[in-house]
């Protein structure tokens, strides 16, 4: 992980002297894609190091579920169907396909977990690293890198175990909440399509609040890695650092989303399931589309990197404004007398 602070002219001068990290200005959804491809351009070697070693492997195995056991699957799956129809939910293909959905993801999270824990993980803080020192205007020393995580890997594993514990907190609450109100609303004998209606209106209301969690854990994990806090003190420093930025931080999850998932379904319908010729060309899409969900997750959380310095200077420049609006009487009666 080399980087030569010359290697190119267009990276921006940072915000002042006193303050040598970050984008110098606030900055759209869209501005943070280009300085992500910008910081990614200026230190392509270190990225495309973290993203070959650490990245691709996780992904491989994530998106193959070669962890997960098919039996274990069909189980869960079946249980799923039953708890939903014993809410009052309708048998509707879109329900069943959610259920099977569901349970891969939980297996193939499950089953990856110890991956996501250690190699995953650190693939975040390198990440971070890099980031940070393209903006510091140093070096990306692999050997200092090393250093560094043995200093800080307890309060990264701490504060990722709490976004884990939100992550699921939240899940299982939207699943009570989706079950108790389908059994209210069963007994009450609503139509069926009311009962999916509800339950549709709930997921989208979920999808925005489960964002902001997202957001809220994804810039905690970068804060973990800069500053010295963890767990649940990370959680609300990011909180209180994104206030005024969160719909930046949503559409951000939202661009992210939607292209994993279109990743995750071609993989899906292209090397897991044959559904056309004889599956030949499974030798090459399979590590294509690998490499392609491997690619977005490393911007990803390069992205998350970079909101965090957008924040954090937008932080510096709102308290370094409300001191000189503190000063400004006083000078006033200074000159008045």
């Amino acid at each position: 992980m080399e980087v030569s602070p010359a290697a190119s002219p267009r990276l921006k001068p940072p915000l002042s002297p006193s303050y040598r990290h970050g984008p110098p200005r606030y900055m759209n959804a869209l501005d943070i894609l280009r300085e992500t491809v910008r910081v990614l351009r200026y230190n392509l070697s270190s990225f495309m190091i973290i993203a070959s070693l650490l990245v691709c492997p996780v992904c491989a195995l994530f998106l193959s579920n070669v962890l997960v056991d098919d039996s274990l699957r069909r189980r869960l799956t079946r249980h799923l169907l039953l708890l939903a129809r014993s809410s009052g939910l309708p048998s509707r293909p879109f329900i069943q396909h959610s259920c099977v959905k569901f349970s891969d993801m939980i297996l193939s999270s499950a089953a990856c977990f110890p991956l996501f824990l250690s190699v995953l993980l650190l693939s975040k803080a390198a990440v971070v690293y890099s980031v940070d020192c393209t903006y510091s205007r140093k070096k990306a020393d692999s050997s200092l890198f090393y250093v560094l995580i043995l200093k800080i890997w307890r309060r990264i594993v701490s504060t990722y175990l709490w976004t884990c514990a939100v992550t699921v907190g939240c899940l299982s609450l939207f699943l009570a909440l989706v079950v108790s109100t389908c059994a209210a609303l069963s007994v009450l004998r609503f139509p069926d399509d009311l009962i999916v209606y509800a339950t549709l209106l709930g997921g989208l209301v979920f999808s925005v609040a489960f964002a902001n969690a997202v957001i809220v854990c994804s810039v905690g994990v970068v804060i973990s890695v800069l500053e010295d806090v963890s767990g649940p003190q990370a959680l609300w420093r990011s909180s209180t650092l994104i206030k005024g930025q969160t719909q930046v931080g949503l559409i951000i999850y939202l661009g992210s989303t939607i292209a994993t998932a279109f990743v995750e379904g071609l993989f899906e319908h292209r090397v897991k399931t044959l559904s056309y010729g004889d599956g030949s060309s499974r030798i090459w899409e399979g590590p294509l589309l690998v490499v392609m969900y491997s690619f977005l997750v490393l911007i990803d959380s390069m992205m998350s990197a970079v909101f965090y310095f957008s924040c954090r200077s937008n932080s510096i420049a709102s308290a370094s404004s409300s001191r000189e609006l503190e000063r400004l009487p006083s000078s006033v009666v200074e000159v008045d007398i």
